[in-house]
């Protein structure tokens, strides 16, 4: 961890803050609550390798609305967009990106997604809220949580003890896991926590100095280090949740849902996307493809600038989990979840019909 901030403190020397700095230039702003339409980026050139070429899918003739959000789960599918630009991909794609769950929630609930990717406990919630017409088909990000301080206090969770904590993502993940860490450290009332709305707000208090103490996700923890020498990241909530579980569950931020009737009513489509999704994460968590992936996250609009980006690439545990390992994996989690506060995952532990598994 310390080399990964001394890097990032080095680009400081090369980014200005004009470069990437405050909310108008990072990927998630605050001018606007409505998600973002957006077409596949334009293909760059030349063409980046094709990490599904070699086994090229039949056209399907669907085209699938995806939603995702502008983080690691946008970052892991940044391929996937670049290839439904070139026409190379077996279904259609219409991407919407979108700066926090609640821009999307209504829309996965009214069925004018085929596919999102959202926090992995809300897609308990969603289960339940549709009655079952939402169900998971693959995690796609594990723990990307840090605790960034503006000083040198934090060395411990027991050091959070009467500290102001801000965050995002109340009423996700980010909440919960939090809330489970401070629980299980006998923190759960000593703790304040004051939550903002979207990352790229709370980066931006952050790196302007408005903030001293912040749990953020990547890439938004690079993007603030980037911009303010005197930030360090105190502690890694992965590793946190590891002591607190012992070994009973893995934070797994992130995940992906999709319609039940479009997964019952379009098996081929369905295989098909999970096939190019997974091809585009290989490319992407690739260190060869290093820079071009940090382009195609860029060109994408999640990130401002290509050195952040290539920073921010290889902390953002993105992944591809699919069939009875997700199904294992995002249970336990969720049962830590709901054993802790039973709101986190709907107020009730999903049946086995969450989970699509090919």
């Amino acid at each position: 961890m310390k080399r990964f901030c001394s890097l990032l403190l080095a680009l400081t020397l090369i980014l200005s803050l004009g470069a990437c700095g405050g909310s108008p230039a990072t990927p998630e702003t605050t001018q606007s609550s409505a998600p973002e339409s957006v077409s596949a980026p334009e293909p760059s050139s030349p063409p980046a390798e094709n990490a599904s070429s070699e086994a090229a899918l039949e056209k399907t003739g669907k085209t699938l609305r995806v939603a995702a959000l502008k983080g690691p789960t946008a970052m892991g599918m940044v391929k996937l967009m670049e290839d439904a630009a070139r026409g190379e991909t077996a279904n259609g794609y219409q991407f919407t990106l979108a700066g926090s769950p609640d821009e999307i929630v209504g829309s996965i609930v009214k069925g004018e997604f085929d596919i999102a990717a959202v926090p992995t406990n809300l897609a308990a919630t969603l289960y339940h809220k549709t009655q079952g017409k939402v169900q998971l088909v693959a995690l796609n990000t594990l723990g990307v949580l840090y605790v960034v301080e503006a000083g040198d206090t934090i060395q411990s969770v027991s050091d959070l003890a009467g500290k102001t904590i801000y965050s995002t993502g109340k009423g996700s993940t980010p909440e919960f896991a939090l809330n489970y860490i401070l629980e299980k450290n006998g923190l759960a009332d000593s703790v304040s926590v004051e939550y903002k709305t979207e990352h790229a707000e709370l980066a931006a208090l952050l790196s302007q100095g408005q903030a001293e103490l912040a749990l953020l996700p990547q890439p938004f923890v690079t993007t603030a280090l980037a911009q303010n020498d005197k930030l360090r990241v105190a502690l890694d909530l992965t590793q946190e949740w590891d002591k607190a579980a012992q070994g009973a569950s893995q934070l797994t931020m992130g995940c992906i849902v999709a319609q039940t009737s479009f997964l019952e009513e379009n098996p081929a489509a369905a295989a098909a996307f999970l096939a190019e999704y997974e091809a585009s994460v290989a490319f992407v968590t690739d260190p060869a493809n290093l820079d071009a992936a940090a382009a195609l996250v860029v060109q994408a609009g999640i990130l401002p600038k290509e050195p952040v980006a290539k920073a921010a690439l290889p902390h953002c545990a993105i992944t591809f989990v699919a069939g009875e390992e997700m199904k294992k994996t995002a249970s336990g989690f969720l049962e830590v979840l709901y054993n802790a506060d039973p709101k986190a995952v709907g107020g009730a532990l999903p049946d086995d019909g969450l989970y699509y598994t090919g």
